[in-house]
């Protein structure tokens, strides 16, 4: 299983597999990276699958992940975008896991926050971002969520138009 962080898709396919890192629920004091699939079982939410979770007025005691990230892209209509941090470093987006139910395998969800100023100009909404020097508050709970899960501010993300047509810059005689 590769540990390089890529692109998140938040228009992957429901059951889209991808590493997640989180405590290992036999040794908390250990961290693991495994394989989980996107989003919850339809089978066992009334037929919808949720691949997200609103960070507000909620707590995550347990079942903490993390999603390790180059960036995320998001479509508009029939435009795509990437995000990516201001300097280009990694990042994790917050998630939480769930445990394997029938023959649906082990999943996990996004926790989002309100869009910070550049992506609230294509969406109201995107993961929320753990950086690296949060990863042991994210899953050893050693901070409260609202520390943690907030918007971040402007000039955070960098966002991309992926296979924008060229803009002429200049007049060709």
């Amino acid at each position: 299983m590769a540990a390089t962080p890529t692109p998140f898709d938040s228009e992957a396919p429901l059951g889209a597999r991808r590493a997640i890192i989180r405590c290992n629920p036999d040794n908390p004091q250990e961290m693991e990276m495994i394989e989980a699939v996107w989003g919850s079982n339809p089978r066992f939410s009334d037929g919808v699958a949720f691949r997200f979770v609103r960070s507000e007025g909620k707590t995550f005691p347990s079942r903490r992940c993390l999603i390790p990230a180059s960036e995320f892209q998001l479509a508009v209509g029939k435009r795509r975008y990437r995000v990516t941090l201001d300097g280009g470093n990694f990042f994790y987006l917050a998630g939480v896991w769930e445990p394997a139910m029938g023959d649906w395998p082990l999943y996990y969800r996004i926790v989002t926050v309100e869009a910070n100023p550049e992506v609230a100009l294509h969406q109201e909404r995107h993961g929320a971002i753990i950086h690296r020097r949060q990863v042991k508050q994210w899953l050893g709970h050693e901070v409260p969520e609202t520390d943690l899960l907030m918007t971040p501010p402007a000039r955070t993300f960098v966002v991309e138009e992926i296979d924008a047509k060229p803009v002429q810059t200049a007049l060709a005689f």
